[in-house]
């Protein structure tokens, strides 16, 4: 019988939390703040700060990916010479 493989145990005070995908942009972001400001003050455990850093660089990932998106749903109204609307564009036709 194979033994199963054994995993890290979860620092003491350090939180999983949900799933880094399922957040908003506005939960990711005042998640990642509260990582920002525990390792700032820098009395976290060595494992326990490797551990939230990590959670943060995806929690900075998640917010760059949704910022991107509602960039690219972001459109501006184009007009005709008269003024009239005439369809949408891209914000920034880059």
């Amino acid at each position: 019988m194979a033994d199963a493989p054994k995993t890290a145990p979860q620092p003491k005070g350090a939180s999983a939390g949900p799933a880094v995908a399922s957040l908003s942009f506005e939960m990711a972001l005042a998640e990642l703040e509260g990582i920002v400001q525990r390792l700032e003050r820098g009395d976290v455990p060595l494992e326990e700060s490797i551990a939230i850093y990590e959670r943060g660089e995806a929690l900075k990932a998640r917010c760059d990916a949704l910022l991107k998106e509602a960039e690219a749903r972001v459109e501006t109204i184009t007009r005709e010479s008269d003024g009239r609307p005439s369809g949408t564009a891209p914000l920034d036709p880059g």
